[in-house]
């Protein structure tokens, strides 16, 4: 069963969140991804938004370039919570995006990330932390999650020391 819906605007944006995708696959929680676009196919989105809690969904992760609607659209139709992933754009590197996400009006919130690809990851582990308030299992995998990453960032350390800051970066050049 589906507890994440990821709804975007344009399936070039695929790509761009990819580990959004992943992270959700590392935790096994499952997920459904639509393409629905809040001007082109509204209906469709909003059709989408109103059964997604009736299917299981518990958070969305609405994904948009450019003047990025769809976020702040999909949560006029849903209680649900909904994190609003800008994309990068040719046009200012995903600011209008990014602006676009957090000027929501008073009353309609939308968690807003990172442009790039750290707004695919922070969404999936942001839908984790919120379905972990509910759900030992996540919580646990959250923590066990958080402890790798320390794991991770304590070895480099070991290994700037042991081979020598520059020796160091000459390897991550590579």
């Amino acid at each position: 069963m589906s507890e994440v819906g990821i709804i975007l605007g344009s399936d070039s944006d695929l790509p761009k969140v990819k580990k959004c995708f992943q992270i959700l696959d590392e935790f096994k929680i499952g997920y459904e991804v639509i393409i629905s676009s809040a001007h082109r196919t509204p209906e469709q989105t909003k059709q989408w938004v109103s059964g997604a809690k009736d299917r299981g969904i518990k958070v969305i992760i609405a994904v948009a370039g450019g003047a990025a609607h769809l976020p702040g659209v999909v949560a006029s139709y849903t209680l649900l919570p909904v994190i609003g992933v800008p994309v990068e754009t040719n046009l200012s590197g995903g600011m209008d995006s990014i602006l676009s996400i957090l000027q929501m009006p008073g009353g309609i919130p939308v968690a807003a990330m990172p442009a790039g690809s750290a707004g695919g990851m922070n969404s999936a582990l942001f839908a984790v932390n919120i379905l972990a308030l509910n759900n030992e299992t996540y919580y646990k995998k959250l923590l066990e999650y958080r402890e790798n990453m320390k794991t991770g960032i304590l070895k480099k350390n070991d290994l700037i020391a042991e081979k020598g800051l520059m020796q160091y970066i000459k390897e991550l050049e590579k």
